[in-house]
């Protein structure tokens, strides 16, 4: 009977043998990707040659300065009220049920489309003719919806 094994010895690699082996496994991965490698030196080639290499090297020599530059830019008054406009547009936006914003737009989208069949007219409206149109019932549910969407817009003012 053969005797049990009671230990393994692994083989030590050497530096000079781990360095030869990732060269081989280099030169493997290189061979592989020839076509690859060779459409990634031609692209740099190209940004090269357009000057694009040289602003980035500079860009990012540069970046200190330019980060300071984008903070001192973003802090400023005009930047801040349009990211907190645009927080309260979104914030807006996303407390209206989309069903009503869908109906909103098809009905201005409509409306444009029939203001546009009469715009070149140049008649004049009277009185008893806003009076009057105020029995269609089109009209009516639009301006019905106006003084409500006023309304609203007048209590939300009070807060």
């Amino acid at each position: 009977m053969a005797a049990p094994i009671t230990s393994i010895k692994r083989k030590e690699l050497t530096s000079e043998e781990l360095q030869q082996q990732k060269m081989n496994e280099l030169q493997s991965l290189l061979t592989e990707q020839q076509q690859s490698l060779q459409k990634i030196i031609e692209i740099t080639a190209e940004l090269d040659n357009a000057g694009v290499l040289d602003a980035m090297a500079a860009l990012v020599k540069a970046k200190d300065e330019i980060a300071g530059i984008a903070v001192a830019q973003a802090s400023r008054e005009p930047i801040t009220n349009l990211i907190n406009n645009l927080m309260n547009a979104t914030g807006l936006l996303t407390s209206i049920d989309p069903e009503v914003t869908a109906n909103l737009k098809d009905g201005i989208a409509k409306g444009i489309e029939e203001a546009e069949l009469y715009k070149g007219n140049g008649d004049k409206v009277s009185i008893l003719q806003v009076m009057t149109a105020l029995n269609d019932p089109h009209i009516n549910r639009a301006v019905k919806y106006g003084l409500d969407f006023l309304k609203g817009v007048g209590k939300g003012l009070d807060k």
